[in-house]
């Protein structure tokens, strides 16, 4: 598996419409769900929280939870839908998920995450991973991620991602746990010489494709978050400057193959919106994009459409004067 770049799992963002629309713009990373909870997939409607495109592949499935039991049979059904990565969130840090004893708070429960990664493992073929934080609240020393990887390490696991923050618990919201904990990527960077048989993912705060290098001289790989999702084409960027793919879509080429894919949804039933929403950020940086971000909004939004609105919706002549004016670079 390459995760030489990846790009994070991250709720209401990396849904299936998502991937299909980031993997047309790079061939290369390594793509992870949105997190499903492994107790969901056990009751709900697992074809509608697990199905996605054949061409999203390389994907990764990230699972929350904390029962041993649910969370291998859960990997197992991964398995068999597909995927090529079970990944388990230690990192989230949402109350919601707190009280249902999943993400960063098990960071405090090294024993219990111990015993879901053996049955995890056990249950299927695929790598499993971990996706963890450097400690939370007060805990934040390097002595304790240590002990805290090294625990986990002896389950069989070889690859952690490190987000490069601690979680604060109760506190913070989602949005704040995400920027006022302060990065400290010498930890990471620590982790790795420490654990030199172990494949370390840094993660959080990357933006640009010398960061990416400069990160990639002392981790084996990285995974970004939302610096993609608010401009998916710098992954043409990474493409190109990290990959040495010169072959990558221009941004027409890609919003032309998003419709044939929309087309195809909207007859499935899928609204306008649900795919076209991550796209917003497609011509970011340029100094027509607001042309684009108009366009979507005026339009993406119309109820109940079918194939003849989308048609009329994403007429050829007038996406292409749209895409014209907005891809004027800055």
């Amino acid at each position: 598996m390459n995760r030489k770049v990846s790009v994070a799992p991250m709720m209401d963002c990396t849904d299936k419409h998502e991937r299909y629309f980031l993997r047309l713009i790079s061939k290369n990373i390594l793509l992870y769900t949105e997190m499903v909870v492994s107790e969901a997939i056990d009751r709900g409607d697992k074809q509608k929280l697990l199905s996605f495109n054949i061409e999203e592949k390389p994907v990764a499935l990230q699972l929350g939870g904390s029962s041993p039991k649910l969370l291998s049979n859960a990997a197992k059904i991964g398995e068999e839908f597909g995927y090529d990565e079970i990944n388990l969130n230690l990192g989230c840090p949402s109350k919601k998920v707190q009280k249902n004893k999943f993400g960063a708070c098990l960071i405090k429960e090294p024993n219990l995450v111990a015993d879901c990664l053996i049955e995890m493992q056990a249950k299927t073929k695929l790598p499993v991973t971990v996706k963890t934080r450097i400690g939370y609240d007060q805990v934040e020393d390097y002595e304790h991620l240590y002990n805290f990887i090294n625990k986990l390490k002896l389950t069989g696991i070889k690859t952690f991602i490190i987000h490069a923050r601690k979680a604060i618990l109760g506190k913070f919201t989602p949005k704040q746990n995400l920027n006022i904990p302060p990065l400290k990527y010498e930890m990471v960077y620590k982790l790795k010489e420490d654990f030199k048989d172990l494949e370390i993912i840094i993660n959080g705060g990357i933006n640009t494709t010398d960061q990416i290098k400069s990160h990639l001289f002392k981790t084996d790989g990285v995974m970004l978050g939302r610096s993609v999702y608010h401009s998916p084409y710098l992954l043409a960027e990474i493409e190109k400057e990290i990959y040495k793919n010169e072959n990558y879509p221009s941004r027409q080429e890609v919003v032309e193959k998003l419709i044939e894919y929309l087309k195809k949804e909207v007859n499935k039933g899928t609204r306008v919106n649900q795919v076209m929403r991550h796209t917003l950020g497609l011509f970011h940086g340029q100094t027509g994009s607001s042309y684009w971000k108009r366009y979507l909004s005026e339009n993406m939004c119309v109820r109940d459409a079918d194939i003849q609105k989308v048609n009329h919706i994403m007429d050829k002549v007038k996406l292409n004067n749209v895409i014209q004016s907005a891809g004027q670079i800055d």
